[in-house]
């Protein structure tokens, strides 16, 4: 099976040449990588272009339109292989990541998706501990990540996390990355997006705790800016799941995501509950953040609803 994998990158070139110096050395060679460039990221064109990767079998994809959607779509549109995996500019996948991702493929032709393990790294510190659930959709809508600790044997999942993931090409014939989700840079949750469009198909995905990679959390060079709270990013990641999960869930579990949503929510995403466990330590940033996670709420249902009317009328 022929493997391309995507990079997409923006104004990070020390942390892209240490994911391209992983790629060379994988036991099982990419057939093709394809590095997709902001045609404004003049660090990053001044890099390749100077760089010597031989035997790499590197090209480089133009894109004129800010955000990863459109990244991954460019590569998407690209890409030759009929196993493309994705992985992140600040990530380096480990020596054996593309021979066991083609491994499931070979033995399960049911299979549709592949990822697994990020080890991740923040200020160059390892995130220990330990996940036997990893990558679910719960019943209600709430959504388990968990990727970076996931331990034991493979098994079928969800969700795979877009530093990590790879997709049989004939599964995601005629699939795109939303379009619609908001974000200048990382575009959060448009690996919920794309996995779930993949399960809805029919297909399995498998998180696989030994298709590893070392993943160094680096600087974005947008609104979201990684635990730090922004008013706009927390906007744009709660529309962003709201829009999805609205998308792919039936009717009852849509109610039942909007209720839990509002009356709990999480740490990130919050809710009255979640509001006043943060309330003694927070003080008035607690509202903040509630109030941006119901903006968000608010205007993610807004653009489902507005997609289904066009719909209609299309």
């Amino acid at each position: 099976m022929n493997i391309t994998v995507l990079v997409p990158t923006y104004r990070r070139p020390k942390d892209l040449v240490r994911c391209l110096e992983a790629l060379k050395k994988q036991r099982r060679s990419p057939d093709e990588v394809l590095v997709i460039v902001r045609d404004i990221d003049s660090e990053t064109w001044s890099f390749l272009e100077n760089c010597h990767l031989d035997p790499l079998p590197l090209s480089t994809v133009k894109v004129t339109v800010t955000g990863q959607v459109a990244a991954l779509n460019a590569g998407l549109d690209e890409a030759k292989g009929e196993i493309i995996a994705i992985t992140d500019d600040d990530a380096a996948p480990h020596v054996d990541w593309l021979e066991r991702i083609e491994a499931h493929y070979l033995v399960d032709k049911t299979i549709g998706g592949v990822g697994g393990r990020d080890f991740l790294y923040i200020d160059n510190k390892l995130i220990e501990g330990t996940k036997k659930t990893v990558g679910k959709l719960q019943w209600f809508g709430g959504t388990i990540g968990n990727h970076h600790l996931g331990v034991g044997e493979p098994r079928e999942v969800d969700i795979l996390k877009g530093a990590n993931m790879s997709f049989r090409k004939d599964t995601i014939a005629g699939l795109r990355f939303d379009e619609r989700l908001r974000g200048t840079g990382a575009q959060v949750h448009n690996d919920l997006s794309f996995c779930l469009a993949v399960r809805r198909r029919g297909w399995k995905l498998i998180y696989d705790p030994s298709v590893a990679i070392d993943h160094y959390f680096a600087q974005r060079f947008d609104e979201d800016q990684r635990g730090k709270f922004s008013e706009i990013a927390t906007i744009n990641r709660v529309h962003n799941q709201t829009l999805v999960l609205l998308e792919h869930l039936s009717p009852l579990r849509r109610t039942l995501f909007l209720s839990w949503a509002i009356l709990v929510g999480t740490r990130a995403n919050r809710g009255f509950l979640q509001y006043l466990r943060f309330l003694p330590s927070e003080s008035f940033l607690a509202g903040q953040k509630l109030l941006a996670s119901f903006q968000g709420l608010w205007q993610g249902w807004q653009t489902w609803r507005q997609t289904k009317v066009e719909n209609i009328k299309i």
